[in-house]
């Protein structure tokens, strides 16, 4: 039995790259571009009124900006991926789009193997931030991790923090749930999240949780929830 799908919606004024991006989309199954939109307006309203399982963003919309758009889409579907593609690469864009609450980021012009994987990851909820923006992210959230305490061993490169994180994350709980256990804010996590990603030099949650139990930063778990997203 075949999987449904990944239910797009792109938001692109460029009309040529648009249908560009339509037509190499359409040659793979699994993705499905079922709605666009030119502004952010437009989107915002489709949102409201469909499912979709993704979101492709430009942020140089007319009107109210791409920006802005992925803020009230989040209003209206808090849960929805959004990931942005776009020709801007300044830290302080991309600081704004987590601030947004947008799950991944993508330059324009970026091999189509690269952006579908990107679709594939957000859509299966996990981030996606080329390496533009992860050195942009590390800049504009230095705060975060300075405030942190102290790696607890040289072979360890995680804070008492972010083992705190891991551990609810090898044990299946998701950015708000973590959230909600730690008393902090899920823009916190999701920052503290890429941190340990990019210690443990792995792309994902499940290949971090898993890293971190091979290696004994956290307790062995009875079961692996992770298996069930």
């Amino acid at each position: 039995m075949s999987l449904s799908p990944i239910r797009i919606l792109l938001i692109e004024d460029d009309e040529l790259f648009r249908l560009g991006l339509v037509t190499r989309l359409a040659q793979e199954p699994e993705l499905e571009i079922i709605a666009e939109a030119e502004d952010g307006e437009k989107a915002i309203t489709l949102v409201s009124e469909q499912l979709f399982d993704v979101v492709i963003l430009d942020i140089g919309l007319p009107g109210i900006g791409g920006i802005e758009a992925c803020r009230q889409m989040k209003q209206v579907q808090p849960h929805l991926p959004i990931l942005i593609l776009t020709s801007h690469t300044q830290p302080a864009l991309i600081s704004r789009l987590i601030e947004a609450q947008a799950q991944g980021y993508c330059v324009k012009g970026v091999a189509a193997e690269i952006l579908i994987l990107a679709i594939r990851s957000v859509a299966a909820g996990a981030s996606w931030w080329d390496a533009i923006a992860s050195q942009a992210i590390q800049t504009a959230f230095q705060k975060v991790q300075q405030e942190s305490l102290p790696p607890s061993s040289p072979d360890n490169p995680l804070t008492k923090r972010e083992e705190e994180i891991l551990a609810l994350i090898a044990t299946g709980k998701s950015n708000q749930e973590i959230a909600d256990i730690l008393y902090i804010a899920p823009g916190t996590v999701r920052v503290h999240v890429h941190t340990i990603l990019h210690k443990l030099g792995v792309r994902d949650r499940t290949q971090a949780a898993i890293l971190a139990i091979q290696m004994g930063l956290v307790p062995r778990p009875q079961s692996h929830p992770w298996h069930d997203n």
